[in-house]
């Protein structure tokens, strides 16, 4: 390892490596982990298995975070179960793919030490944890036909599902997901996670079911808590962390609070952050982000405590611009419990398309999520606003017939609820958007007739791989996946919003994960890592020296979670150093 200017820690794999044969030092020294996501359990165990004695805290009162909400998947390029079905990855062509998306703005050594700690850890959460990590076969990247990106799948991983049973009486006390209640598919399960998609038999479901096998972020967050348990870790919840114990400012502990509202001092050793975004923090979005976040969907306990602490300690921020965004529509609240939809997949179905207040395409409606949203953010410079709010998902009979209402998983042929937006032609469609008749005509004219063609010259809409796997499953492989023309009436729209699954900026790290005080130099806040998944440090699109615009595919903010955990445990610890 050699110092850089700000005195930053340079990242070499050989160092590392070299650091991985040291006898790890058995101290009994105390870390507090603070968050119970994929990253906080996976950075507890990852600490206990190196001799710390750790302490859990949990802000919410059920453990699992935004994790416990999500599909599940974890992005780790170069792991070896891609062995398993013949994929060929590398090293070099991992690092080639991130450094592709970077516009120049990732530093190397960083996207360099995350593929050297991904495989390993899940090498080490699968021999030492239930976790039971799975490739995802021919899944490809979100940006395949970038250097080193990968059309053939292997790189995100999920997870079968787990009886909750084991967990005793934890089973209850995992946060339960709005999006996917009583989650019994894994992706692996859906047409998502197959070539040749087959549903699961139904006397299977009844099966897990009966079993209370759980599957999505829910059993990714099992699996993970049961390793805890398993080591006699039991988090604290409704354990709010609020400021941080410096002494010559160095981390000497945490100051917690309460259910009962009494504040705690926690000595330790080393404070580790995994405590979420600020996307529910109105204060903190006005000051950072660089474009509207009206409906977040993820958990609401995420309101920048992590960040505040560490920027009261004096730490540097990045990528404080960014999130993870998503495109969001508003249901009612009968539906689920946040009143709001992600609008992934069932925008790259044919016979859709999105269009503005002036009744245009604007982007790919099949990019990936993160990709997308970003769209919401262009300017119009002459109105001095956002040129692409509000816009509507549009379709017509023919996606109802053959795909149903699926935002509220409605059945093939099933007439959409009565508070969607409808009408026999598609200009009385406009003028109940109150958008240009003749102009919504014209954009579903050219649309059409690019669909006849195969082609969409204006978007490019289908020359993707990630396109042509999220469209229709039974035209995987062609341009035709996500492309069909608007033909048949009547016809529809919902309103989309911007939404983020989280945000990504937060305290700047070094490559073992270090948080970097402001004239960057890890020495001045020791023992204080960040492990987020959306922290400013390992995320390959968008961070302090990792800052991409888009997402590189299906799990990367949690591989990213993870993965940061293990790193810090394999770098820092087992280079002799014991929090």
């Amino acid at each position: 390892m050699t110092r850089r200017a700000g005195g930053a820690l340079q990242y070499t794999q050989a160092k590392a490596q070299e650091a991985e044969q040291r006898p790890i030092a058995r101290k009994k020294t105390r870390v507090v982990v603070l968050g119970t996501g994929g990253a906080g359990l996976t950075a507890a165990i990852t600490a206990h298995d190196h001799g710390a004695k750790v302490k859990v805290f949990e802000k919410a009162d059920k453990v699992g975070g935004t994790t416990a909400w999500s599909g599940g998947m974890i992005w780790i390029p170069n792991n070896h179960l891609e062995a398993e079905f013949g994929s060929r990855d590398s090293r070099e062509e991992s690092v080639r793919y991130i450094m592709s998306l970077s516009h120049g703005l990732i530093d190397e050594s960083l996207a360099e030490a995350f593929v050297d700690a991904g495989p390993r850890m899940v090498k080490f959460l699968n021999d030492h944890t239930p976790t039971n990590f799975r490739t995802i076969p021919q899944f490809p990247d979100y940006h395949a036909e970038f250097p080193g990106g990968r059309t053939g799948g292997g790189r995100s991983l999920d997870t079968p599902p787990y009886s909750f049973k084991e967990l005793g009486k934890w089973a209850d006390r995992v946060t339960p997901s709005p999006y996917y209640p009583g989650p019994r598919l894994s992706i692996y399960d859906t047409p998502l996670g197959q070539a040749v998609p087959e549903s699961v038999p139904e006397e299977e479901l009844e099966r897990r079911s009966r079993n209370n096998e759980r599957a999505s972020g829910q059993v990714l967050i099992g699996r993970l808590l049961k390793g805890c348990l398993d080591r006699g870790i039991e988090p604290r919840t409704s354990c709010r962390a609020v400021d941080l114990i410096l002494k010559k400012r160095k981390v000497k502990g945490v100051v917690v609070e309460t259910a009962d509202g009494d504040e705690e001092e926690v000595e330790a050793s080393a404070v580790i952050l995994c405590t979420g975004g600020f996307e529910w923090s109105d204060e903190f979005k006005r000051a950072f982000l660089r474009g509207p976040m009206t409906h977040s969907v993820s958990i609401q306990t995420n309101t920048g405590d992590g960040l505040r602490m560490a920027m009261r300690a004096g730490a540097m921020l990045g990528n404080m611009r960014e999130a993870w965004w998503m495109p969001v529509a508003v249901v009612p609240d009968d539906y689920n419990s946040m009143g709001r939809v992600l609008i992934a997949g069932i925008r790259s179905l044919p016979r859709c398309i999105m269009v503005n207040r002036k009744a245009k395409r604007f982007t790919n409606e099949s990019s990936n999520y993160n990709a997308f949203g970003i769209a919401f953010h262009e300017q119009d410079v002459s109105a001095f606003d956002y040129a692409n709010l509000p816009c509507w998902l549009v379709f017509d009979q023919g996606y109802i017939d053959q795909y149903g209402f699926s935002i509220t998983d409605g059945k093939p042929g099933e007439p959409p609820p009565q508070w969607v937006a409808g009408a026999a032609t598609l200009k009385g469609l406009a003028d109940r958007l109150g958008i240009l008749g003749e102009q919504l005509e014209q954009t579903v004219s050219r649309w059409n007739s690019q669909c006849a063609a195969s082609h969409d010259d204006d978007r490019q809409r289908g020359d993707a791989a990630h396109d042509q796997w999220w469209g229709d499953a039974a035209q995987r492989g062609s341009t035709q996946a996500p492309m069909g023309p608007l033909d048949k009436g009547p016809f529809y729209a919902v309103e989309i919003k911007s939404g983020a699954l989280g945000t990504k900026g937060g305290p700047q790290t070094d490559w073992n994960a270090n948080v970097l005080d402001v004239d960057c130099s890890s020495s001045m806040i020791q023992s204080l890592p960040s492990l987020r998944g959306d922290s400013a440090k390992l995320q390959p699109i968008s961070t302090m020296r990792l800052k991409l615009k888009t997402t590189m595919a299906p799990g990367c903010p949690l591989g990213l979670g993870v993965t940061s955990s293990r790193t810090f445990g394999l770098v820092c610890n087992l280079s002799g150093r014991v929090w």
